[in-house]
């Protein structure tokens, strides 16, 4: 999955992107419009972005869009992602750049049903265990493979169901467990009449395996550009000033995302409840990326026995750079 991940990055056309003018900035989010991202719209919406002399366009992210793509191709000058497919990518070929950490907290996490026998992971083996692909694997290939625990079936290992990004493989009791996110996919399996003691959950925080999630990322040669890396570090401070907003203002966050939310689709209620989780995940970051959090990253994908996510500890994948100066 990585290598047709990244071979797709570098075919859209990796080389010679085209950045932006010196106060346009594009930034590619990974999935659609939600409170996930509510720290953009918010710095969009009250002004910050524009007090740092920028233009931002925030463009949604979907099922069908894969962000290191788009960032190869120059369709964005940064990109939002989970460390694990970033390091997975760059490894590969993508050199991609964290440039800022504004989540210092996973919100991943296995919800499992109680009646199916599981009472801790060493219960999981002969149990059908629902997954993200397309990059959001690769923490769960090395959990498990931590833990020893096959992912080929049988009754030593878990069998794999590819998970689309819904509830439905555990309401429907095709798995006995699915991922699911703090702030978004576990509040679906409540709205959908299922009570909480009927669940146990697994925090990947809490197993210890857990990895940095939406980072803000840059190809490596453009913050070559002295220009491009004074844009970064306006939008960066811009950013995290929406952020903190955000955080002591959760509803009017979540109404500030729904104005933003073109399709419709997203409910006052339900964006309320995820900017309360999200708050969570961000509360205790400036956006500068603790060097402790990016190794426990590193260490996880590398202990993936004969399949790990990355092969040998990246150089340059991380700069303090734009923190060092938006922050201070």
């Amino acid at each position: 999955m990585k290598k047709l991940m990244t071979a797709a990055a570098l075919a859209a056309g990796l080389g010679s992107p085209a950045i932006a003018g010196e106060n346009d900035v594009t930034l590619q989010l990974q999935w659609v419009t939600q409170a996930q991202f509510a720290g953009y719209y918010v710095a969009l919406d009250q002004g910050f972005y524009e007090a740092e002399g920028l233009d931002v366009t925030i463009l949604p992210g979907g099922p069908d869009i894969a962000p290191p793509q788009v960032l190869a191709g120059g369709g964005a000058d940064v990109m939002l992602n989970w460390m694990p497919s970033a390091l997975a990518a760059r490894e590969k070929g993508l050199p991609v750049v964290n440039i800022a950490q504004p989540f210092k907290t996973s919100g991943l996490m296995l919800t499992c049903w109680k009646d199916s026998g599981i009472e801790s992971v060493a219960d999981f083996p002969g149990k059908t265990i629902g997954v993200w692909f397309f990059g959001n694997e690769y923490p769960f290939l090395s959990w498990m493979s931590q833990e020893g625990i096959s992912t080929d079936g049988g009754e030593d290992g878990v069998t794999v169901l590819k998970q689309g990004f819904n509830v439905d493989p555990l309401l429907q009791r095709q798995a006995d467990c699915i991922s699911t996110m703090t702030y978004n996919e576990y509040g679906q399996v409540l709205d959908a009449g299922v009570s909480p003691d009927e669940l146990i959950t697994f925090a990947y925080e809490d197993q210890g395996v857990a990895t940095l999630e939406d980072g803000i990322y840059a190809l490596e040669e453009n913050l070559e550009d002295p220009e491009f890396v004074d844009k970064m570090v306006r939008f960066v401070r811009a950013s995290m000033e929406g952020w903190k907003w955000a955080e002591a203002n959760p509803e009017a966050a979540a109404g500030i995302v729904l104005d933003n939310d073109e399709t419709g689709a997203q409910t006052e209620a339900a964006q309320i409840r995820m900017m309360g989780e999200i708050a969570k995940l961000t509360a205790g970051s400036n956006g500068a990326l603790d060097p402790a959090d990016y190794q426990r990253t590193v260490d996880t994908l590398l202990a993936g026995g004969s399949d790990p996510v990355i092969s040998a500890a990246p150089e340059g994948a991380w700069t303090s750079v734009i923190t060092d100066a938006a922050l201070n």
